[in-house]
């Protein structure tokens, strides 16, 4: 199976799960167009693979794409293999891995709900480096260096 775009995500306040929408314009040293979490920095976009929000699904919780606050759902590549500097083709954007996990200061709901969320240890974090659109079903490829 070919790693691809599941869903595309954006909300409007930070610390909310994003809404799934049908497409997303990722800006060039800034992130996702109409994302509360774009702008300068390291964290533009964040990312999740479905396999994560499968294991907590696993545990009993009705979750889905944007539910982690993620902006971009993927299938098929293991996020938290690559290496921060590594970049990925995602859709017509080129994006450079800028963190893997990250500490969460306060309990989200997910949490709460479940002792656990997998953002943290499993959830990645990227600058936009060439933006472009990108929707669900669109490709995921590592670049070679």
């Amino acid at each position: 199976m070919r790693a691809r775009v599941v869903a595309v995500s954006v909300g409007g306040r930070k610390g909310e799960k994003k809404t799934p929408v049908p497409s997303v314009t990722l800006v060039e040293g800034h992130g996702v167009k109409d994302d509360a979490h774009a702008g300068p920095g390291h964290r533009q976009v964040s990312l999740l693979a479905s396999e994560s929000i499968d294991k907590m699904r696993a545990r009993g919780l009705d979750v889905g794409p944007g539910d982690f606050a993620e902006n971009v759902t993927v299938v098929g590549i293991g996020l938290t293999d690559l290496r921060v500097g590594e970049r990925i083709r995602v859709g017509e954007a080129l994006l450079e891995i800028s963190q893997i996990g990250k500490e969460c200061h306060d309990r989200c709901a997910i949490y709460i709900q479940a002792g656990d969320c997998v953002m943290p240890r499993e959830g990645v974090f990227a600058r936009v480096i060439r933006g472009g659109t990108v929707a669900p079903g669109d490709p995921v490829e590592t670049e070679e260096p």
